[in-house]
């Protein structure tokens, strides 16, 4: 019989007789146990004993596994499953190569398993049999751990719902990818996040360690630090389910998916993931639909503003135009306006970047910029397709602003979304992508600028003593000081995140009046139409947030950051 070359070594160091060595082989595989448990199990050779005639027939150094701390030990270079089956312990990776300890240097199968999965040579330590078996019962068990701790025990989730059919090909992967640990995880923190109020989440690998963050009212905070072994299966989860390609990791992806919360109640999910030095960084916009029904009151907009918009959007043509950075609520602005519109009698077309929000009554195209359907090519076809009310999700280029323009125009109502600063600055902003001057006076109806601030928790913000001074610098003027109102700052509660709960808008709603289209025709700067639109009693953006300080909505501190000046 062959013996592997474990026992050829034993044999010919003089610690185990060729027919011992052959029987307990043979005891190995008929128990279908591996040769190295079955020889220091039966106490033919000690485990010290072998890992010293090892390191000697080997020329491999020998490491005492006591001597190692479990936490300084690297994560996520190798499976915990082939760790597991093979018995092995990576203790570092110098290049391209890496340093693992084993009992059992003759092991070619265990050589082959880890450059196949890593791609990386391997230099083998010698460590004793027994050290190593517990070394990696802790390392399992404190990687279970955390998952309990973080997951909390046993978790009932409702079903995902792909969006397109599902293959035989993806039902093959899926498998290969669900592991039950994973799944309950990925299922929490969705659930987790959607209960919380997030927009976003964050699953982000680094070397030694693996982190998921929520965005809940615009910050973001550390909820969870699972094992960074879970990585790669959590990455390969989410991208089966999002219908993005499992076995590309080089490039970025983006896909969707959705999740049941009720038996009526389905959350979208937007998923992108990004190559970074330690594996796919993963982030996760909740898409949530009741969004665009909560009604512009909830929205913020002071009852003057809110009268402007409304006129505005009621009109049969024109454009209406609303502006503010990322994440400050545009999309929400324009679906509840779109809301407000929708109704039997019209006909409403949106081409966004992608589709964001799904409101039935509505066509909805998805930009595709690879097939050519750009902003502008969708534009075109909305013309032919007997629109009344026209949603372009960002204007970007001189074309698609071009188009936008002669449609409002032409008898349509157009909505649209710029990326600038406040509302005169819009005006100024189209000016420089070349668009003439008329076309912008004679089109343009309305713009407004806007930002979130984070709404103080009703139940313990406390007032705060602000110095006069203080206030004047803010922007308050000096007969608003009349000790009528006071600021209030944020305290924290069970119920809230660090004294805030909720985002509320601040608004600059801007209507085109005649003597502000004079302007614009003059070709005049921003700093001008802004003199004049504040003489026509609009507010500024950072005289809106000061109104929402002077009615307790929120803190000095959050309007003064949001509307930076």
């Amino acid at each position: 019989m062959a013996l592997p070359g474990l026992g050829r070594a034993l044999v010919s160091a003089g610690k185990l007789g060729q027919k011992a060595a052959e029987d307990l082989y043979k005891k190995a595989q008929s128990g279908r146990t591996s040769f190295i448990a079955e020889l220091t199990g039966s106490g033919a050779v000690s485990a010290s004993d072998l890992a010293h005639t090892m390191s000697t027939a080997f020329a491999a150094p020998l490491l005492d596994l006591d001597a190692i701390d479990l936490q300084r030990l690297p994560k996520g270079l190798l499976d915990p499953k082939i760790c597991s089956d093979y018995r092995i312990v990576v203790l570092s990776k110098r290049n391209n190569r890496l340093m693992v300890a084993t009992a059992d240097p003759a092991d070619q199968q265990a050589a082959e398993k880890i450059k196949f999965a890593t791609q990386l040579g391997v230099d083998w330590v010698i460590a004793e049999y027994d050290k190593l078996s517990k070394l990696i019962e802790a390392q399992s068990t404190t990687a279970n751990e955390a998952m309990d701790q973080i997951v909390g025990g046993e978790f009932e989730f409702d079903e995902f719902a792909a969006e397109a059919v599902t293959t035989e090909a993806d039902k093959t992967t899926s498998s290969e990818v669900d592991d039950a640990p994973v799944v309950k995880f990925l299922h929490k923190m969705l659930l987790d996040a959607f209960n919380m109020r997030a927009s976003d989440l964050h699953f982000e690998p680094y070397e030694h360690n693996y982190r998921v963050r929520f965005r809940i009212d615009g910050e973001l905070r550390e909820i969870a630090s699972p094992p960074v072994a879970i990585k790669d299966k959590l990455a390969s989860r989410i991208k089966v389910i999002s219908r993005m390609d499992i076995s590309e990791k080089r490039v970025p992806q983006d896909g969707r998916m959705k999740l049941k919360v009720g038996p009526e109640r389905v959350i979208d999910f937007r998923v992108s993931t990004l190559p970074t030095l330690f594996g796919e960084k993963i982030v996760i916009r909740i898409l949530d639909p009741s969004s665009a029904k909560v009604g512009i009151d909830a929205l913020g907009y002071e009852p003057e503003e809110k009268e402007r918009l409304l006129s505005a959007i009621s009109r049969p043509y024109g454009m209406v135009l609303v502006t503010g950075p990322t994440g400050s609520g545009k999309t929400v602005s324009l679906y509840t306006c779109l809301n407000l519109l929708n109704k039997p009698g019209i006909n409403i077309s949106t081409a966004e970047d992608p589709s964001e929000i799904n409101l039935p009554g509505v066509n909805q195209v998805n930009v595709n910029e690879k097939a050519g359907l750009t902003f502008a090519a969708a534009l075109k076809a909305f013309l032919r397709q007997d629109p009344d009310v026209i949603m372009v999700g960002e204007i970007r280029d001189l074309e698609t602003a071009d188009i936008s323009i002669k449609a409002a125009q032409t008898g349509h109502m157009v909505l649209s979304t710029l990326h600038t600063n406040d509302a005169p600055t819009t005006l100024t902003r189209m000016m420089n992508m070349g668009i003439p001057t008329f076309n912008i006076a004679s089109s343009v109806i309305l713009i407004t600028a806007q930002r979130l601030a984070r709404r103080l928790c009703p139940n313990c913000k406390a007032p705060l003593d602000v110095p006069r001074k203080a206030l004047l610098d803010a922007g308050y003027k000096a007969e608003e000081l009349d000790g009528s109102w006071t600021p209030y700052k944020p305290v924290g509660c069970s119920s809230c995140n660090n004294g805030y709960k909720g985002r509320v808008g601040i608004y600059q709603v801007m209507p085109i009046s005649e003597e502000i289209q004079r302007i614009i025709l003059k070709g005049g700067s921003a700093l001008d139409i802004a003199q004049q639109a504040s003489r026509e009693g609009v507010r500024t953006l950072r005289e809106s947030g000061l109104l929402k300080v002077k009615q307790g909505v929120t803190s000095l501190d959050e309007v003064l950051s949001v509307t930076n000046e």
